[in-house]
């Protein structure tokens, strides 16, 4: 099985032909540089498949024309544009790595005492680093691994679109009707979406009366709301400061943004059902889910963002793919504190975020560490990142080991952590 090593390392040597390439949208910048120091112009070649073969027959003419062994394509981690050809150079058998964009905004100025940027540069100070011995591996999922990690992209643009499209109505609602959340208070609840989507006025509450309304609230909420929270509402009604000019479009306003949270509903449920029916696929993720408060969505995101958990070789590689592994800044007899890098996959991070603060709950897998984090006088928002990092440890021994998790393990025997 091939290994993933992710942190930093010297990857050229006396055989290695370095490539590297300036993504754009459209036109890309190539460059190589042989061990001798013998290089070329950087050459511009289209972001497509004439592009891509005309970019592969000059590196790999260089490569043989040199006496060369090996090829290290690397670039800058810059999203989307180089997804293309990082896939297309990965069938071809090549080393890919990818280095910090700041690392190369830094370097650049270091060379040249100057901020300029320019196109036909880049390439060069991208493989200045890359010889250096400051590159990273790229992680590219495959096969099921690469459709979590898309379902889960998806899935967390249509939360943000949900949360954009909250916000968009609080604001709305606000200038209509400024008491109605006061009283209803929660935007996300079927109740409070049900009456604005029918009764979005105070005008509307007060012609629909007050009983009709107690008995609305009462039904749509399944009785967890009753007479009191229905009078106040009519009440404020009554009272209301809201507008009265200019209402046709805000009403037309809201009922798109409630059909548009309700489309990101549906779409979301159906990508979570997707993620679930991949993840009974792999079969490692039942060591995962064996974690009390980890789901299966949570899990597939996991296996999604990390590409394969059985490739890494050590605890470190996976803490620094997320962004998670520890720096501190100190000087002299100063002692800096110590903090995460966040410079890694922030959705991983926020995966292991938020299974954190399911599992600090009372009664949960972590409650008594977390507790005993903060009666060391640790904050606690640094408590919930030790968890994180915690959760991932113990998921990466599981996985390891092939074994399932069990509450107060180490009181018994003690437990084979990753180092």
């Amino acid at each position: 099985m091939k290994r993933i090593k992710t942190g930093k390392r010297k990857i050229v040597n006396e055989k290695t032909l370095l490539v590297t390439v300036d993504l754009a949208k459209t036109t890309d910048m190539g460059y190589w540089r042989c061990p001798n120091g013998m290089d070329i112009k950087p050459f511009e070649f289209l972001n497509n498949r004439q592009g891509f073969d005309k970019f592969w027959d000059r590196i790999s003419q260089a490569k043989i024309a040199n006496h060369l062994e090996k090829i290290v394509v690397g670039f800058e981690s810059t999203g989307a544009y180089g997804e293309p050809l990082a896939h297309y150079l990965m069938k071809k058998g090549v080393q890919l790595v990818q280095v910090n964009p700041l690392h190369t905004k830094r370097l650049k100025e270091l060379q040249g005492n100057s901020p300029g940027k320019t196109d036909r540069k880049d390439p060069k100070v991208i493989a200045d680093i890359v010889e250096l011995g400051h590159a990273l591996t790229v992680v590219i999922p495959e096969g099921i691994s690469a459709e979590l990690r898309r379902l889960t992209h998806a899935r967390e643009r249509a939360l943000q679109r949900r949360t954009a499209f909250y916000n968009q109505i609080q604001d709305l609602v606000f200038i209509l009707f400024p008491e109605f959340l006061r009283v209803m208070k929660d935007i996300k609840t079927k109740t409070t979406q049900y009456l604005l989507r029918h009764y979005p006025t105070p005008s509307d509450i007060v012609k629909c009366g007050r009983e009709v309304l107690v008995s609305i609230v009462r039904q749509i909420s399944c009785r967890r709301l009753g007479r009191d929270r229905a009078e106040a509402l009519y009440e404020a009604a009554w009272q209301s400061v809201g507008i009265q000019e200019g209402q046709r479009g805000i009403l037309f306003e809201i009922q798109e943004i409630l059909f548009g949270i309700e489309t990101c509903d549906r779409f979301v449920g159906k990508l979570e059902q997707e993620m679930s029916d991949l993840l009974e696929q792999i079969p490692y993720s039942r060591s995962i889910l064996s974690i009390k408060g980890i789901g299966k969505v949570t899990a597939a995101g996991l296996i999604g963002e990390v590409g394969d958990f059985s490739k890494f070789r050590t605890l470190s590689e996976i803490l620094k793919l997320a962004g998670l592994d520890l720096f501190e800044i100190s000087s002299g007899q100063h002692k800096g504190a110590r903090h995460i890098s966040k410079r890694g996959r922030s959705v991983l991070r926020k995966l292991l975020y938020f299974a954190a603060i399911n599992m600090i709950r009372q009664g949960g897998v972590m409650y008594e560490t977390y507790q005993r984090y903060l009666q060391r006088g640790m904050m606690k928002g640094k408590a919930l990142i030790a968890i994180a990092r915690k959760i991932l440890r113990i998921i990466f021994a599981l996985v390891r080991d092939h074994s399932q998790y069990m509450d107060n393990y180490s009181e018994t025997k003690p437990l084979k952590l990753a180092a």
